[in-house]
């Protein structure tokens, strides 16, 4: 690997979580035990220290089964990693709320790898994270180096679907736009390219040494400008495999969604303190319908727009 992007990325990895959210990542590395191999904290209150919003995680197991405690949930991630739950720690009086995603480092390998059709996690983890738990020097290792191909494969993808010439910042945001585009997402493309503008200087130090590991020349053209040294027939079929991987990129989604119908654990919560969070109105359900949240969902829906929290 790149001296150089090795170099900065660990740095990265290594720096202090926010104040506050440490008990909710000594929750997810008791909950597993030994089987957890590494928890990783990415999003935007990395940025705001919002502890009123959701952490998010991917945590890294050995043991799918272990984990889950259900054959059932096991055999899901197994088959369309991650599954996604949702948890809160009680801490001084307040809740700590976070979505955590599970997956094996295997998947998580895979996933990220420049061949992936899943664009999904390699476009989150080319955006800053940091290694909140690792089990051991082994596991930090491999933590780093998942994250790092993360980051070469967007780099790479960066070079092919960016323009002819023009500075590193150009090329990531026509990445997440592209990124963005593949996924089911209510942001624009506005919001995505908005991700490099919180710390510009992260990401022109990032594009040059993870073109370099990538195997990518370049030839720079003044300005702080470089242009990737690719054919117009290597531009061509970049934008054939994109196509492929934008129309993964939704069906995934939407498998993904269907699963969590009946794989996120917590959901219930996590629907109704967003709900509330959003629009002020508490949703009070009955055991029955928490037990049964689809085929209660009609009865809800209408519950909701009677009060007011949507339209």
């Amino acid at each position: 690997m790149s001296a150089a992007l090795a170099e900065v990325l660990a740095a990265e990895l290594d720096r202090p979580i926010p104040a506050g959210t440490r008990p909710m990542v000594d929750a997810l590395a008791a909950k597993g035990g030994g089987t957890v191999a590494a928890v990783l904290f990415y999003g935007s209150i990395l940025r705001t220290g919002d502890l009123d919003g959701i952490l998010d995680f991917y945590v890294l197991v050995d043991s799918l089964r272990a984990w889950h405690g259900s054959p059932g949930l096991a055999l899901a991630t197994r088959l369309l990693p991650p599954t996604v739950e949702y948890w809160e720690v009680p801490v001084d009086g307040r809740i700590l709320r976070a979505k955590v995603a599970v997956m094996r480092p295997d998947q998580f390998a895979r996933a990220v790898r420049p061949g992936s059709l899943d664009t999904t996690i390699w476009a989150r983890f080319a955006q800053p994270a940091r290694l909140a738990y690792a089990r051991d020097a082994a596991a930090r290792n491999k933590a780093a180096g998942l994250v790092a191909t993360a980051t070469t494969t967007a780099c790479a993808w960066a070079a092919r679907l960016g323009p002819d010439q023009g500075t590193p910042l150009d090329y990531w945001d026509a990445l997440f736009r592209h990124t963005y585009a593949a996924e089911l997402r209510v942001e624009t493309g506005e919001r995505a390219v908005s991700i490099v503008g919180h710390d510009p200087a992260r990401y022109r130090d990032l594009f040059r040494p993870a073109l370099a590991q990538a195997g990518l020349d370049w030839r720079e053209v003044g300005g702080g400008a470089l242009a990737p040294a690719l054919t117009p027939a290597q531009r061509k079929a970049a934008r054939r495999g994109w196509a492929l991987r934008r129309l993964a990129g939704k069906a995934l989604n939407v498998s993904r969604l269907a699963k969590a119908a009946f794989t996120f654990v917590g959901g219930v919560d996590y629907i109704t303190w967003k709900i509330e969070r959003h629009s002020g109105v508490r949703l009070e359900m009955t055991p029955w319908q928490r037990r049964h949240p689809i085929l209660s969902a009609p009865l809800l829906l209408w519950q909701l727009r009677r009060q007011g929290a949507i339209r």
